[in-house]
C-alpha cells in the first residue's frame, strides 16, 4: 500500500479541501502517514494569500524537494505560482483548487515519475465526499467557490476563480452526513459567505434556515462576509441568526477606516456601511462576538487614514481584529501603487497589535463569572476548548469528553481565550 504524507496551510476552505483529498486518497489505497521520510508521495495545499504566505510557501516546496520524493503541490499556488514551482521542481505535479476530485490519479502519476498538472475550474460541489476530518467534531462546510468581488489588492480570484454556489440541498445534505458522523460544529466556509447564492437564486440566510432545520444539537460558525454583499441581506441574516444553532459570531472585515483606501481597495462599501451591519448585529444581540480583519500600510495611506482606522477600531471594539500587513500581490492592480516604506507599515501594525489586544482582554474580562453550556469542540496547547454560544473560546483545566455539551463557570480571560471550570450548572 503506497504511503502518503500531506501538510497544509492556509484558510478553512483549503483546509477543507485537505480533509476531502486524504478520504479520496484513503478510498483509493494510499495509507495516510504522517512522518514525510517514510512515504512513497507527499501532498502539500498551499496558501498564497499574502505575499509573507507566498515566500513561505516557496520555502516550503524546496524543503519538501529536498527529499526527493514524488511531490504533488496543491490549494492555489498551482493557479498562481505555477512558474515558481516548476521552476523549484520542474517534476512536481500539480492540483488546483477547483480539481481536487484528481488527487488520486496526480499522487499515482507522481509515483510513476511522471508530471501530472490538473487545475481546470471544474465547478463540481466538493460535497458529500469521502473525508479524513483533522477534528472529528467539526465539519467544514464548503458553500461556494470563487469570489464575486474584485479588491484591487487580492490574488485569491486568480486561484478560485469568479463565484460559483453551490445547490442548497447538496449543503444540507453535507451537514446531515457529517451529523450521522458524528459531527457537533460546522463552520460554513467560502472565499466570502455573504455573497452565496448572488450568481443563482438562494441567498446565505436561507442556506443556514435550511441547515438548522436538520434534527440534533448542533452549531453553526458562519464563516467571513464582505460587508458589501452582508449590507444587502442584513435583516435577513438577523433574523437567521436568531436560531440558537447559529453562533453569534460576526466575522465581518472592514480592512480599513478610511474611505478613501476603501476606495483604493475596490471594496465596494463605506465604513458607514460596516457600522450599520454592526449596530443593528449589536442591538439583537448584545453579546455579539465581533471579528474584523484590517489591513495595515495600503500604498498611499497616510497617517490620517491611519488614525481613521484605529479610532474606528477603539470605536467598535471588536472582539478579536486579525491584521495583515500590506504586502503585493502579482498581477493586482495595487502592486502597480507605489509602496510605503516597510518601517511605517511596520510601526502602524505594532500600534494597532497593541490597541486590539487591550480591547480583547477588556472585552473578554467582562465573561468572567458567567456560567452557561458549552460546546468541547478541540485541543489545543492550553487544554481542551469549547466554545459558548457567542463562539468564545474557553479552555477548560478539567477533562471532559471532546465533543460533549457541559456546563462551566468562567473563571479568567487572557486576550485570546476564556478560562473555564466545570460546574453542574448550565
Amino acid at each position: 500500500m503506497a504511503k502518503i504524507y500531506s501538510e497544509v496551510y492556509g484558510c478553512s476552505s483549503n483546509k477543507a479541501d485537505r480533509e476531502i483529498a486524504l478520504g479520496l486518497l484513503q478510498n483509493a489505497g494510499f495509507d495516510i502517514i504522517e512522518d514525510a521520510g517514510k512515504s512513497d508521495v507527499i501532498a502539500i495545499f498551499t496558501c498564497t494569500v499574502k505575499s509573507p504566505t507566498v515566500n513561505r510557501m516557496i520555502h516550503r516546496v524546496r524543503e519538501l524537494t529536498e527529499l526527493n520524493k514524488p511531490l504533488v503541490v496543491a490549494g492555489c499556488m498551482p493557479k498562481t505560482e505555477k512558474k515558481i514551482i516548476e521552476r523549484i521542481n520542474p517534476g512536481a505535479s500539480m492540483v488546483g483548487p477547483d480539481s481536487i476530485e484528481k488527487i488520486a490519479d496526480a499522487a499515482r502519476i507522481a509515483m510513476e515519475g511522471r508530471k501530472a498538472v490538473f487545475a481546470e475550474d471544474l465547478r463540481i460541489p466538493k460535497l458529500c465526499l469521502p473525508r479524513v476530518r483533522e477534528n472529528p467534531v467539526i465539519d467544514i462546510v464548503p458553500i461556494s467557490v470563487g469570489c464575486q468581488s474584485s479588491c484591487s489588492y487580492c490574488s485569491v480570484k486568480f486561484a478560485r476563480g469568479r463565484l460559483f454556489s453551490y445547490p442548497v440541498r447538496k449543503v444540507v445534505e453535507e451537514v446531515g452526513q457529517a451529523l450521522k458522523d458524528g459531527c457537533k460544529e460546522f463552520y460554513i466556509t467560502s472565499q466570502d459567505s455573504a455573497c452565496y447564492g448572488f450568481d443563482s437564486h438562494a441567498r446565505l440566510h436561507e442556506l443556514l434556515n435550511e441547515i438548522c432545520k436538520a434534527e440534533g444539537r448542533f452549531f453553526v460558525r458562519v464563516g467571513m462576509m464582505n460587508p458589501m454583499y452582508a449590507k444587502q441581506i442584513l435583516d435577513d441574516m438577523i433574523e437567521a441568526y436568531k436560531d440558537e444553532k447559529i453562533f453569534k459570531f460576526l466575522h465581518l472585515p472592514v480592512q480599513s477606516g478610511s474611505d478613501r483606501i476603501l476606495g483604493l481597495m475596490n471594496r465596494g462599501y463605506e465604513v458607514k456601511d460596516f457600522l450599520e451591519i454592526v449596530e443593528k448585529f449589536r442591538k439583537e444581540f448584545s453579546q455579539l462576538t465581533l471579528a474584523t480583519d484590517v489591513i495595515v500600510g495600503f500604498p498611499s495611506e497616510t497617517e490620517d487614514d491611519f488614525k481613521k482606522t484605529t479610532d474606528l477600531v477603539e470605536k467598535i471594539e471588536p472582539d478579536i481584529v486579525n491584521i495583515s500587513k500590506f504586502g503585493p500581490r502579482s498581477g493586482t492592480e495595487a502592486a502597480k501603487m507605489k509602496q510605503l516604506d516597510r518601517r511605517i507599515v511596520n510601526e502602524r501594525s505594532s500600534l494597532l497589535y497593541r490597541i486590539a489586544k487591550r480591547i480583547a482582554l477588556e472585552k473578554n474580562k467582562k465573561w468572567v463569572g458567567w456560567r452557561g453550556e458549552i460546546l468541547v469542540d478541540e485541543k489545543s496547547e492550553e487544554g481542551l476548548q469549547g466554545r459558548n454560544f457567542s463562539y468564545k473560546p474557553v479552555v477548560l483545566k478539567d477533562s471532559c469528553t471532546l465533543g460533549s455539551l457541559v456546563g462551566v463557570e468562567i473563571i479568567d480571560a487572557t486576550p485570546n481565550f476564556l478560562v473555564g471550570k466545570l460546574t453542574s450548572f448550565v
